[in-house]
Order: structure tokens, then C-alpha cells, then sequence
């Protein structure tokens, strides 16, 4: 007798039964470590949200002290009516300050900023210097409270980084946990700061971390949304930006313009950035030059803050009042370009002279500017087939900022959280993709990636560049009492010939000493002044590249997780 074979409805529902009871088994044995884990980053992200407030409070309340004013968003309106040996004082005697506790407080007089903790993430295990890094939080808010022509989202991003290194190092989290941890302060501390969970979560994939893996994705959301719940409690859902109601626009028609606007974008982010690296080349020139103490160096550029204000009181602070105008299209082409080369040489001066602050703020606004310059041409030139000017001013905003900090995706996105218009994300998107197609092509993907590039560390080509410079020659070498050491008189004999490398060294120097000897091992030595090499072991080739594809092997599984 056969027996009858089950029903489809009913092999359905045993492959039902048999998932959930797999998926308890799951729950049950490792569903209490996520738990925790989430916890763990849902109170990170209330940490760094409040961290972001209070700063920005700070910011509010240390420029009403000075200045007088009872509104900061009207701050240069205000300014036509301070006293003007004020309107200089002001931001020099912030320069002094900022400079005198970055020469105490870090071993190089430069504030820490959003380039640090992407070197944080990707070379120390999420992990950013705390010492320095509250210290350039109070220099940032002294900057910034007293007319810096900054923003704030680069020093709540390393605010942000220092409370997960707290507790990275309290919990001794490993380096995927570290990065995640990082990525939930960070993604926190943006959402707090302008009240964009979305975007805030995307800017800790895209620019922190550099991937989007999966595990990581839902902490950094709980971690997002609990620093927005902050900001509005304390601010409401209100947008950072009110923005006017456009007609119906002419889009099909206007994309060739909006392309453009897109290159031009690209070449106003990419002055941008080239402007603020020749000014810290000319500073530390200056600096070289004539002996001055570090600590002064700020000083002179607040003072030269202080007289341009004079005239243009709207380079200082972070510039809401003029993005708010730019954007709403209250300002003539005139204005436009004076105002976008007097923030390009603000900003210059300010981060160059080594004061502290983010530079995602100050291209919003010179995107904004930029922006509306371009449509006010367009629209004058064409008005039968154009929509209004501020709307490439809202294009403007995004195309900048996204070609500065190398985030089209999160940048996107943030615009659009600020302004709350939706509706010309078309215009948005074409104009963004434009101008970082463009900046990435002259600089170095970004304007933080080139900072670290700057350094000598090759982040912005890949894992296959940067892990090389993580590996200490010393940690990887045989010892000459290991079991399978190289032989020391072939040793001395690379040493006399000049093959040898320092055991500080890492293997960035040590692999092109490879290619070009052709040796199977180099000597590790230890080098010191009047003093001959000091033999300490040898690192052989197969060790240095086991150690380089465990690296990149542990890079591609925690990026495809």
C-alpha cells in the first residue's frame, strides 16, 4: 500500500515550523550578544546626540555672551551694529585661545576633525585620541562662538568618536566592533546636529566607515534615530532651512542647465578645497620662516576674520542668515559672487590658520551662493522655460557639499532633510552626480580623504593601499633565535650591500624593497644617529604577504557582512 504524499499546504507548514524553531535556536544562543550589542549603541547614540546639542547650544549661547546678539541666525545682520574694534577682537581673542590650548593639548597645534576619526575607523580600530580630541571640541566651540568662519559637523563627528572610544576600550571591543561603535556615534551626532536621521545614518556608511555592510546598518540606525528624538525634543521637527513654494518646473527641459551647474559646482568645491590646503602650506611657510610661535597662528587668522567683517560681516559663523537668503532668492548676482569669494577666503583663513571647525556647513552655504549666481544667469537668459532661481540654489547647496565631503548619497539626502523639499530631488541628483564626478577626479575623492593623503597615507586608493602601512616590520620578522631564521652572515652581507630597512618601518616601505632587490628576506635593523645597524631579525617575503591577505581577506569579509 503507497503511502499518499503530503499536501503542498502542508510541506509549507512544516518548512514553516522547522524556520521559527531554527530561528529561536539562533535567538536563543546568540540573540542575547545583538541585544546587548544594540543596547549598547542605542545608548551611544543618546550619549553623542546630547554631546551634539550641548555644542550647539554652547555654540548659541557663547556668541550671545560676545556678541549681544539674541538671535545667532541673524548674527551678521547684528553685526552692522556692534562697535567695530569689537567685531575684531572678538575672533582674534578666540584665535589666541584656540591656539594656546592646541599647543598644550596636542602634539601639533591642529584641531581634530571628521579626517581623523575616518583614520580612526580605518586604521585603529575605530578608535580616535581622546585627549585631543575634547581638546579640539573646546577649540572648535571657542572658534565657532567667537566668529570662526566654520561649521560644527566636523568637530561633533570627533566628539561623537571619542565617546565610542570610551567605550570600546571599557568593553575592549575588537576592530569590527570598535568601527560599528564608531559608526553609531557618528550617525548620532550628524542626525542630532541637523536633525536628519536618514542622512546621518548613510554619513556613518559612506564617509566613516567606508562600506555598507549589513550587520552594521541597524545599530547605526537606532543609534541615528535616538539622536534625532534629541534634537527634536529640544527643536522641534522643524527643517534647518524654510524654503519659499515653487511652481511647477520646467525639468525635462532645464536638465542640460542643471548638468552644468553640476560642473561648475564641482570646480567652486574643488577652489574650495585647494584655497584652505595652500593657506595651511602658506601658514606653516610663515610659521617656518619667521619663528613664529604655533600658538599665534590662529590668532592672525582670527584677526584677519576680524577686519574682513568689517566690511562683510557675513563671513562669520557658520552663515545661516545668508544661506537662508540665497536660498530663498533674496540676493542679486552681484552679492552672489562677492559674498562666494569672501566665504572661499573666510574659510581658507579659518581652517588654514589653524582654528578649528567642520567645512560641510560653509559649503552649503557657498553651494547655496554658487547656486543661485548660476540660476539667476540661466533664468535671466532664458526666462520662458526656466523655474525659479532658488531652486539652483537648493541644487547648488547639495552639488557643493557633496563634491567636499566625497558623499553624493548622504549628501543628497541631508539637503533634502534640511530644506524639507522633496520635490526637486531630480534637480538635486543630476547636479550632485555632476559635480563629484568632476572634484573626484582633481583631488583625492574628497576633501578629508586628501587631508589624510596629505599625511602620506594612501586611504582614498583602497584597502590594497592603506593595510599596508598597519604592519610593523618588527612585529612580522623572524628573530634570530627563531627556528627558521634567516642566516646572519647572508644577513650582513644585505646589510653591506644597502638592502636593510628600519624594524619602525612598515610594510608600504618594506614591499617596493622586495620588487626591487628581488631577496627573499630583508634585514631588520635598528638605525641610530653616528651608530652603525644593529641586526634584530629578518621579514621574508611570505610573511609580509600572508600578514597583507589576512588583512584584506578580514577587510572584504566585515565590508560583505
Amino acid at each position: 500500500m503507497t503511502t499518499p504524499s503530503p499536501s503542498f499546504l502542508t510541506g509549507q507548514i512544516a518548512a514553516a515550523k522547522a524556520s521559527c524553531k531554527q530561528g529561536w535556536r539562533v535567538l536563543k544562543e546568540r540573540g542575547p550578544g545583538k541585544i546587548t550589542f544594540w543596547f549598547i549603541a542605542l545608548l551611544i547614540g543618546i550619549a553623542a546626540g546630547f554631546a551634539a546639542l550641548f555644542f550647539r547650544k554652547g555654540i548659541s549661547w557663547l556668541q550671545t555672551s560676545l556678541y549681544g546678539t539674541e538671535d545667532v541666525y541673524t548674527l551678521h545682520s547684528f553685526l552692522t551694529g556692534v562697535p567695530w574694534y569689537w567685531v575684531v577682537l572678538i575672533p582674534t581673542f578666540g584665535g589666541l585661545t584656540v591656539g594656546l590650548i592646541l599647543h598644550h593639548f596636542t602634539h601639533d597645534a591642529r584641531a581634530r576633525s571628521v579626517s581623523d576619526v575616518i583614520l580612526g575607523a580605518a586604521l585603529h580600530d575605530g578608535r580616535v585620541e581622546t585627549r585631543a580630541g575634547v581638546a579640539s571640541a573646546l577649540a572648535s566651540l571657542i572658534t565657532l562662538g567667537t566668529g570662526g568662519s566654520s561649521g560644527r559637523e566636523g568637530p561633533v563627528v570627533h566628539m561623537a568618536g571619542v565617546i565610542s572610544t570610551w567605550v570600546s576600550r571599557r568593553i575592549n571591543a575588537d576592530g569590527i566592533t570598535g568601527r560599528d561603535l564608531l559608526g553609531c556615534a557618528v550617525a548620532a551626532a550628524v542626525s542630532a546636529s541637523f536633525n536628519a536621521p536618514i542622512a546621518g545614518a548613510l554619513f556613518a556608511l559612506e564617509v566613516v566607515l567606508r562600506h555598507f555592510a549589513v550587520h552594521a546598518f541597524a545599530p547605526i540606525v537606532i543609534a541615528s534615530v535616538a539622536g534625532t528624538v534629541i534634537n527634536r525634543i529640544e527643536f522641534g521637527g522643524v527643517t534647518e532651512f524654510a524654503l519659499p513654494t515653487y511652481g511647477d518646473l520646467q525639468f525635462y527641459v532645464e536638465l542640460p542647465a542643471f548638468l552644468l551647474l553640476g560642473l561648475t559646482c564641482g570646480v567652486v568645491a574643488v577652489a574650495l578645497m585647494r584655497s584652505i590646503f595652500w593657506v595651511e602650506d602658506f601658514g606653516s611657510y610663515l610659521e617656518e620662516r619667521t619663528g613664529w610661535p604655533r600658538w599665534l597662528r590662529p590668532a592672525v587668522a582670527g584677526a584677519m576674520l576680524g577686519v574682513i567683517a568689517l566690511w562683510f560681516p557675513h563671513i562669520i559663523g557658520v552663515g545661516y542668515e545668508t544661506t537662508s537668503l540665497a536660498l530663498t532668492g533674496q540676493l542679486g548676482l552681484w552679492d552672489v559672487i562677492v559674498f562666494t569669494v569672501l566665504k572661499v577666503a573666510a574659510v581658507s583663513i579659518t581652517l588654514g590658520g589653524r582654528m578649528a571647525g567642520g567645512v560641510f556647513s560653509p559649503s552649503l552655504m557657498i553651494g547655496a551662493l554658487t547656486g543661485l549666481g548660476f540660476g539667476l544667469i540661466a533664468t535671466g537668459i532664458f526666462p520662458d522655460v526656466s523655474g525659479s532661481s532658488s531652486i539652483y540654489a537648493l541644487a547648488g547647496m547639495g552639488a557643493v557639499a557633496a563634491a567636499v565631503l566625497g558623499a553624493p548619497i548622504s549628501t543628497t539626502l541631508i539637503v533634502f532633510e534640511l530644506t524639507g523639499d522633496w520635490q526637486t530631488g531630480l534637480a538635486v541628483m543630476v547636479a550632485v552626480s555632476m559635480s563629484t564626478a568632476l572634484s573626484s577626479r582633481i583631488v583625492d575623492r574628497s576633501f578629508f580623504l586628501t587631508q589624510i593623503e596629505r599625511r602620506g597615507i594612501r586611504l582614498a586608493a583602497g584597502p590594497q593601499a592603506y593595510l599596508l602601512s598597519i604592519f610593523v616590520v618588527a612585529r612580522i620578522m623572524r628573530r634570530p633565535d627563531d627556528e627558521n631564521a634567516a642566516d646572519t652572515e647572508q644577513c650582513w652581507d644585505l646589510i653591506n650591500e644597502g638592502t636593510y630597512i628600519d624594524g619602525a618601518a612598515t610594510l608600504e616601505a618594506a614591499m617596493p624593497i622586495f620588487e626591487q632587490s628581488g631577496a627573499r628576506f630583508i634585514p631588520v635593523v635598528t638605525l641610530s644617529p653616528n651608530a652603525p645597524p644593529e641586526l634584530l631579525g629578518a621579514l621574508f617575503h611570505v610573511d609580509a604577504l600572508k600578514a597583507y591577505n589576512r588583512a584584506l581577506a578580514a577587510t572584504a569579509a566585515e565590508e560583505h557582512s
